[in-house]
């Protein structure tokens, strides 16, 4: 008999497809089909008058979308997101490159924002997000001995800036602040000083203070005046149709009609007769709680509560620190769209058209989610395969 080679635990081993759908992590997937079940109800009933003739418009489409995305999530949780590292560069330029290029594209809507395909409209902005993840995770590890430096810190806090300045001319404001949400982030999971993480704080709460109030009074307006007034309106909202806080008036007469179990799909008024705006995109959250009410909205919320959670346990036990980045990018990625959407339905944060992760209609957005879902549960599996390894010499 030939002798049976041996391998060490920092060697690759095979896994069976077959056996990574049993390592999946349940709960997650459970959240992500919850959340998908939930919006798919919601635009059928919010939806249903919206385009003539076709009651189901939203829902198939956002169903096809749905669908991609899983397939393409079952996809990379069975591959070892540890390849990623390899692409750093290539991820980081195309980022750049589906930014810049956006700008040659047809305005939509009175944005560069989306590049058009034969099925789909491609916003290259929401790809991005996923993409700066995995690529700042990446150069992070690469630094993981000189972390503690500042030229290190503003090193990769200026590789998240560079495409936030980009796509905020888009204009997408909202997605520029995901990807400083999401290049700080990676910097405190990476073990950055408080004093560099204090620092940047203070850069930041500056430069707001600069854009809002400091450079429009010496004449300079960084912002256009509609994105300003969004950014600040909250504060003190207006009834007057004409004014852009008119959306966060009509989402909290929305919420506030709906109270414990709502108003049902028939009696929904805000929502029915066009009263709110954008109620399939970014005011979904409002039409829940017109519709279903405290529950249904709680529904909603616990489900990312518990998707958040396992998001937290993944990043926990990750076989290594660029799995523990990518988690914590993702986990900021979500974080940040769930608080400032919600939030700004409810009045407390400014209007910046950032989508409510797998409930805001939307294909690139289902798609990227589900993309970062994806990843969550590749890290899950590796990390499960990795503990099971541990400890014993394996045999091919």
């Amino acid at each position: 008999m030939s002798a049976t080679p041996i391998h060490t635990l920092d060697e690759p081993v095979a896994v069976p497809r077959q056996r990574t759908l049993s390592l999946f992590d349940p709960l997650l997937g459970l959240a992500a089909l919850g959340l998908l079940a939930c919006s798919l109800i919601t635009l059928k009933g919010a939806t249903r008058t919206a385009m003539p003739g076709q009651p189901l418009y939203y829902v198939e489409r956002q169903a096809i979308y749905a669908a991609i995305g899983i397939a393409v999530a079952v996809l990379l949780a069975r591959i070892d997101y540890s390849r990623l590292r390899e692409y750093k560069f290539g991820m980081y330029a195309l980022l750049i490159a589906l930014n810049i290029v956006v700008f040659a594209m047809p305005v939509v809507r009175g944005a560069h924002r989306w590049i058009p395909l034969p099925f789909l409209q491609v916003q290259s902005s929401e790809f991005g997000k996923v993409l700066l993840i995995a690529a700042l995770g990446a150069f992070a590890v690469d630094r993981a001995r000189r972390l503690h430096e500042r030229r290190t810190t503003a090193r990769i806090m200026l590789l998240a800036l560079v495409p936030a300045l980009i796509v905020i001319p888009q204009p997408d404001l909202g997605t520029g602040l995901v990807y400083v949400a999401v290049g700080f982030t990676i910097l405190f999971f990476a073990g950055t000083s408080w004093k560099q993480l204090t620092a940047l704080v203070a850069m930041f709460a500056a430069s707001v203070t600069l854009v809002l109030a400091g450079a429009p009074a010496l004449g300079v307006h960084v912002l256009k005046p509609y994105q300003v007034q969004r950014l600040t309106g909250f504060l003190n909202p207006s009834h007057d149709p004409r004014n852009q806080t008119y959306n966060i008036t009509e989402s909290l007469i929305a919420i506030g009609s709906g109270q414990k179990t709502g108003r049902g799909v028939a009696h929904a008024t805000q929502t029915s007769l066009h009263f709110l705006p954008e109620n399939q995109t970014d005011f979904v959250f409002a039409v829940v709680g017109e519709t279903y009410g405290f529950v249904g909205a709680a529904l909603v919320l616990s489900l990312y509560a518990l998707m958040i959670w396992r998001a937290l346990r993944i990043l926990t036990i990750a076989k290594n620190l660029f799995g523990t980045l990518i988690a914590g990018g993702i986990l900021a990625m979500l974080m940040f769209q769930v608080f400032v959407n919600v939030g700004m339905t409810i009045g407390i944060m400014p209007i910046t058209g950032v989508p409510l992760p797998l409930m805001s209609y939307g294909g690139s957005s289902v798609l990227v989610t589900f993309i970062a879902l994806g990843l969550l549960q590749s890290i899950y599996i590796q990390a499960r395969i990795a503990t099971a390894m541990k400890g014993r010499a394996l045999i091919s």
